[in-house]
């Protein structure tokens, strides 16, 4: 091994599918890919309506193919692509091509449950995934793990928290000697708001998230700690630990991404500016490090970084996620569809900000269990929790606390 910690191997240019290319992941993922022609190559990209911008990337990056996963918007993209990039129309052609032979890797970035189809086709064939996916593990987290195991395939996390951990955690051996994983969170842009002054909060100054740029689910998510919750669920699932070895602390300036406390009292950190590009680039280059695009520590002008307790009484999605990782089964599915719909009604101003977790608490409570469900049961499940969740009115007075 090298003074400088890299291998001494050669790192053989990876081939890898980005599925979900034109949201934030998918474009900072093409933004890394293009700054290391010679590590990565993109073979194939995926998009779903966006079909302006996956062009726009099909001419900029040239991949061999690109799929667009909605049959009926594919019309708009056929004549516009470049010569000597294939479109494919469909999951089912999505499914087939990230399969291939010449693919190495797979990069799942499709926001929500919609992500799990094209994870579970990359994992089946046996390819390494970088994983931005987080609802996969939260809604399939039993049968996605045993799936990558059966077929000798890796998880790599992307999300910036599983990233530290994972880099935490390379040394063999190193999970059995831990006591607890601790998530850091930036507590969004309600941080040290009072459940009362959370009543009337309007979808604009929910998604106005003081550091991190992100898609508007994500965002809403994060203003309710509900995507601290996913990501409970999905450490739990990654690195197969009880939600009670589990832990999350918020940390508004968002450099540290989680720490790693061992057996022996011992706690180590993943520090790093809040740039998506590096958990990416680290996915993609994996076990190797590497010079990119990514944003530098500003250290001559650090002062502080602060830590603090969530307010789970103002932000009660929180523990939704501690429970849903020690239930299991079906409950990751159930949590994770009524969240979409709860989050995609109070973006269009029919259901409060306080009525998200509400909803979801209800739904959740009111589902019958099933502690080992098959890959059907869980679809069926999100069918009927969507269901369930887009009929559920509030007993309170929008905006009532």
């Amino acid at each position: 091994m090298p003074a400088s910690g890299l291998s001494e191997q050669p790192f053989v240019r990876r081939r890898i599918a980005l599925v979900g290319a034109t949201g934030t992941i998918g474009v900072n993922c093409l933004d890394v890919a293009s700054h290391l022609p010679d590590r990565v190559t993109v073979v194939g990209i995926s998009g779903h309506g966006n079909i302006d911008r996956l062009v726009e990337q099909t001419l900029a990056h040239r991949p061999e193919w690109v799929a667009v996963t909605d049959p009926a918007r594919a019309a708009e993209a056929r004549d516009r692509l470049p010569e000597g990039t294939r479109l494919l129309v469909g999951e089912d052609a999505l499914a087939r091509a990230i399969g291939a032979s010449d693919i190495d890797m797979v990069v799942c970035a499709i926001v929500g449950a919609a992500g799990l189809n094209s994870a579970w086709a990359a994992l089946e064939a046996g390819k390494d995934i970088a994983l931005a996916n987080k609802e996969t593990l939260v809604v399939a987290g039993s049968l996605v793990t045993d799936l990558a195991q059966r077929r000798g395939a890796r998880l790599i996390p992307v999300d910036s928290e599983h990233s530290a951990l994972f880099q935490l955690l390379r040394e063999p051996g190193a999970l059995g000697h831990v006591e607890r994983l601790v998530l850091t969170g930036s507590g969004g842009p309600f941080r040290g708001k009072t459940r009362e002054q959370l009543g009337n909060v309007t979808p604009e100054e929910a998604l106005n998230h003081p550091t991190w740029r992100m898609g508007p689910k994500i965002s809403i998510d994060s203003a309710t700690l509900m995507n601290k919750a996913l990501e409970v669920i999905e450490a739990r699932w990654l690195f197969d630990l009880g939600p009670d070895r589990l832990d999350v602390i918020i940390h508004p300036e968002s450099i540290v991404h989680s720490f790693v406390e061992f057996v022996d009292g011992s706690v180590v950190a993943q520090a790093s500016p809040p740039d998506m590009r590096l958990p990416i680039q680290y996915a993609l280059t994996f076990p190797d490090r590497v010079p990119g695009p990514t944003l530098r520590m500003p250290w001559r002008a650090m002062k502080a970084w602060n830590f603090e307790q969530p307010d789970r009484e103002a932000f009660p999605a929180l523990d939704l996620g501690f429970e849903v990782a020690g239930r299991g089964g079906t409950a990751g599915a159930v949590l994770n569809a009524a969240n979409e719909v709860a989050v995609a009604r109070f973006l269009a101003g029919s259901l409060s900000f306080l009525d998200i977790s509400r909803l979801v608490s209800d739904i959740l409570n009111g589902h019958h269990h099933d502690a080992r469900p098959d890959l059907a049961t869980l679809t069926r499940v999100d069918r009927q929790s969507r269901q369930e969740a887009e009929k559920w009115r509030s007993t309170t007075t929008m905006g009532q606390a």
